[in-house]
Protein backbone atom coordinates (compact mmCIF):
# COMPACT_ATOMS: atom_id res chain seq x y z
CA UNK A 1 0.00 0.00 0.00
CA UNK A 2 2.64 2.34 0.63
CA UNK A 3 4.30 1.56 -2.79
CA UNK A 4 1.38 2.64 -4.30
CA UNK A 5 0.97 5.93 -2.12
CA UNK A 6 4.71 7.05 -2.51
CA UNK A 7 4.08 5.91 -6.44
CA UNK A 8 1.21 7.98 -6.73
CA UNK A 9 2.81 10.93 -5.10
CA UNK A 10 5.93 10.22 -7.57
CA UNK A 11 3.77 10.35 -10.72
CA UNK A 12 2.03 14.05 -9.06
CA UNK A 13 5.10 15.46 -8.74
CA UNK A 14 5.91 14.76 -12.26
CA UNK A 15 2.98 15.30 -13.43
CA UNK A 16 2.99 18.97 -11.67
CA UNK A 17 6.59 19.67 -12.50
CA UNK A 18 5.63 18.68 -16.54
CA UNK A 19 2.92 21.01 -16.64
CA UNK A 20 4.32 23.71 -14.57
CA UNK A 21 7.51 23.37 -17.34
CA UNK A 22 5.14 23.17 -20.44
CA UNK A 23 3.88 25.60 -19.07
CA UNK A 24 7.09 27.86 -18.17
CA UNK A 25 8.01 27.06 -21.97
CA UNK A 26 4.97 28.47 -23.65
CA UNK A 27 5.28 31.27 -21.30
CA UNK A 28 9.18 31.83 -22.89
CA UNK A 29 7.97 31.13 -26.29
CA UNK A 30 5.12 34.08 -26.26
CA UNK A 31 7.38 36.63 -24.77
CA UNK A 32 9.99 36.34 -27.29
CA UNK A 33 7.85 36.53 -29.63
CA UNK A 34 5.93 39.63 -27.52
CA UNK A 35 3.06 39.66 -25.18
CA UNK A 36 1.59 42.65 -26.87
CA UNK A 37 -0.58 40.13 -28.76
CA UNK A 38 -2.21 39.31 -25.18
CA UNK A 39 -2.30 42.69 -24.53
CA UNK A 40 -5.87 44.54 -25.67
CA UNK A 41 -5.48 47.28 -28.69
CA UNK A 42 -7.03 49.37 -25.76
CA UNK A 43 -3.79 48.69 -23.40
CA UNK A 44 -1.13 48.47 -25.80
CA UNK A 45 -2.48 52.43 -26.77
CA UNK A 46 -2.53 53.97 -23.24
CA UNK A 47 0.81 52.53 -22.51
CA UNK A 48 2.03 54.17 -25.27
CA UNK A 49 0.39 57.34 -24.73
CA UNK A 50 1.78 57.22 -21.14
CA UNK A 51 5.34 56.56 -22.27
CA UNK A 52 5.64 59.01 -25.24
CA UNK A 53 4.20 61.44 -22.48
CA UNK A 54 6.83 60.67 -19.24
CA UNK A 55 9.60 60.41 -22.13
CA UNK A 56 8.98 63.78 -23.25
CA UNK A 57 8.57 63.13 -27.26
CA UNK A 58 6.83 65.76 -27.80
CA UNK A 59 8.99 68.29 -26.74
CA UNK A 60 10.99 67.67 -30.16
CA UNK A 61 8.50 66.21 -32.28
CA UNK A 62 5.41 68.27 -31.84
CA UNK A 63 5.70 71.88 -32.96
CA UNK A 64 4.65 74.83 -30.56
CA UNK A 65 2.07 77.47 -30.13
CA UNK A 66 2.01 80.26 -27.47
CA UNK A 67 -0.18 79.73 -24.25
CA UNK A 68 -1.06 81.33 -21.23
CA UNK A 69 1.71 80.18 -19.34
CA UNK A 70 4.58 80.28 -22.49
CA UNK A 71 5.37 77.98 -25.50
CA UNK A 72 3.07 74.43 -25.64
CA UNK A 73 2.66 72.14 -27.98
CA UNK A 74 0.19 72.29 -30.88
CA UNK A 75 -1.80 69.27 -30.63
CA UNK A 76 -3.55 69.68 -33.57
CA UNK A 77 -0.03 69.22 -35.02
CA UNK A 78 1.05 66.53 -32.62
CA UNK A 79 3.90 64.82 -34.04
CA UNK A 80 4.40 66.71 -37.41
CA UNK A 81 8.21 67.50 -36.61
CA UNK A 82 9.77 70.51 -37.58
CA UNK A 83 7.24 72.23 -40.30
CA UNK A 84 9.06 71.96 -43.71
CA UNK A 85 8.08 75.40 -45.06
CA UNK A 86 9.68 77.05 -41.83
CA UNK A 87 12.67 78.63 -42.58
CA UNK A 88 15.96 77.73 -39.98
CA UNK A 89 17.11 81.35 -40.13
CA UNK A 90 20.87 81.99 -39.26
CA UNK A 91 22.74 81.09 -36.21
CA UNK A 92 26.31 82.30 -35.63
CA UNK A 93 28.73 79.38 -36.03
CA UNK A 94 31.15 80.78 -33.33
CA UNK A 95 28.84 79.86 -31.14
CA UNK A 96 29.17 75.99 -32.51
CA UNK A 97 32.98 76.21 -32.66
CA UNK A 98 33.00 77.46 -29.13
CA UNK A 99 31.25 74.31 -27.87
CA UNK A 100 27.94 75.60 -27.69
CA UNK A 101 24.40 73.77 -28.30
CA UNK A 102 21.54 75.74 -29.94
CA UNK A 103 18.37 74.73 -29.99
CA UNK A 104 15.06 77.05 -31.77
CA UNK A 105 12.52 78.14 -29.76
CA UNK A 106 10.41 75.57 -29.67
CA UNK A 107 12.95 72.80 -29.37
CA UNK A 108 12.45 71.41 -33.20
CA UNK A 109 16.18 72.06 -34.32
CA UNK A 110 18.88 72.06 -32.66
CA UNK A 111 22.63 72.78 -34.15
CA UNK A 112 25.76 71.17 -32.46
CA UNK A 113 29.13 70.15 -33.64
CA UNK A 114 26.67 67.41 -35.47
CA UNK A 115 25.27 70.87 -37.66
CA UNK A 116 21.66 71.16 -37.55
CA UNK A 117 19.10 68.53 -37.06
CA UNK A 118 15.27 68.51 -37.29
CA UNK A 119 12.56 66.92 -35.34
CA UNK A 120 11.11 64.01 -37.33
CA UNK A 121 7.40 63.62 -38.16
CA UNK A 122 6.30 60.60 -36.38
CA UNK A 123 2.94 61.07 -36.77
CA UNK A 124 0.73 58.20 -38.29
CA UNK A 125 0.83 59.84 -41.81
CA UNK A 126 2.75 58.25 -44.73
CA UNK A 127 5.72 60.88 -44.57
CA UNK A 128 6.09 60.02 -40.74
CA UNK A 129 5.83 56.29 -39.88
CA UNK A 130 2.63 55.66 -41.44
CA UNK A 131 4.16 53.07 -43.85
CA UNK A 132 7.06 51.80 -41.12
CA UNK A 133 6.75 48.56 -39.37
CA UNK A 134 7.46 47.54 -35.96
CA UNK A 135 10.91 45.97 -36.56
CA UNK A 136 11.81 49.44 -38.71
CA UNK A 137 10.81 51.46 -35.61
CA UNK A 138 12.62 49.20 -33.29
CA UNK A 139 16.02 49.82 -35.60
CA UNK A 140 15.41 53.39 -35.47
CA UNK A 141 14.35 53.72 -31.81
CA UNK A 142 16.66 51.44 -30.09
CA UNK A 143 19.89 51.43 -32.87
CA UNK A 144 19.47 54.74 -33.90
CA UNK A 145 19.18 53.24 -37.65
CA UNK A 146 17.52 57.07 -39.86
CA UNK A 147 14.37 55.41 -41.19
CA UNK A 148 14.64 52.27 -39.55
CA UNK A 149 17.03 50.95 -42.60
CA UNK A 150 20.39 49.08 -42.06
CA UNK A 151 23.51 50.76 -43.89
CA UNK A 152 21.98 54.22 -42.65
CA UNK A 153 23.21 57.19 -41.36
CA UNK A 154 22.99 57.30 -37.13
CA UNK A 155 20.26 59.39 -35.97
CA UNK A 156 21.33 62.71 -35.16
CA UNK A 157 21.71 64.55 -31.63
CA UNK A 158 19.46 65.31 -29.49
CA UNK A 159 17.29 61.93 -30.76
CA UNK A 160 18.57 60.06 -27.19
CA UNK A 161 18.18 56.11 -28.93
CA UNK A 162 21.05 54.77 -26.86
CA UNK A 163 18.62 55.67 -24.08
CA UNK A 164 15.49 53.52 -24.97
CA UNK A 165 18.30 50.54 -26.04
CA UNK A 166 16.93 48.87 -22.80
CA UNK A 167 13.63 49.46 -23.22
CA UNK A 168 10.80 46.12 -23.31
CA UNK A 169 9.60 45.23 -26.53
CA UNK A 170 6.33 45.54 -24.92
CA UNK A 171 7.11 49.40 -24.47
CA UNK A 172 8.70 49.76 -27.27
CA UNK A 173 5.86 47.96 -29.65
CA UNK A 174 3.54 50.11 -27.46
CA UNK A 175 4.83 53.73 -28.43
CA UNK A 176 4.70 52.23 -32.10
CA UNK A 177 1.45 51.46 -31.87
CA UNK A 178 0.08 54.75 -30.41
CA UNK A 179 2.37 56.74 -32.95
CA UNK A 180 0.98 54.94 -35.62
CA UNK A 181 -2.73 55.31 -34.94
CA UNK A 182 -1.94 59.30 -34.51
CA UNK A 183 -3.58 61.75 -36.23
CA UNK A 184 -1.82 61.83 -39.80
CA UNK A 185 0.02 65.33 -40.28
CA UNK A 186 1.56 65.42 -44.15
CA UNK A 187 5.24 67.03 -43.50
CA UNK A 188 8.76 66.71 -44.44
CA UNK A 189 10.73 68.03 -42.07
CA UNK A 190 14.37 69.65 -43.81
CA UNK A 191 17.10 67.07 -44.13
CA UNK A 192 19.87 67.60 -41.82
CA UNK A 193 22.57 70.36 -42.39
CA UNK A 194 26.29 70.83 -42.24
CA UNK A 195 28.40 73.14 -40.21
CA UNK A 196 29.72 74.75 -43.72
CA UNK A 197 25.99 75.23 -44.30
CA UNK A 198 25.50 77.97 -41.70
Amino acid sequence: MRKIIFSAFIFAGFFLTSIVSCNNADTKKENTTGTTAAISNDSLLKRGEYLIHVGGCDHCHTPKKMGPNGPEPDMDNRFAGYPADRPFGKIDSNLIKNGKIVFSGDLLAAAGPWGVSFGANISGDDTGLGTWTLDQFKKAFQEGKWKGMDGSRTLLPPMPWQDFKAMTNDDVAAIFAFLKASKPIKNIEPAPKQLSEL
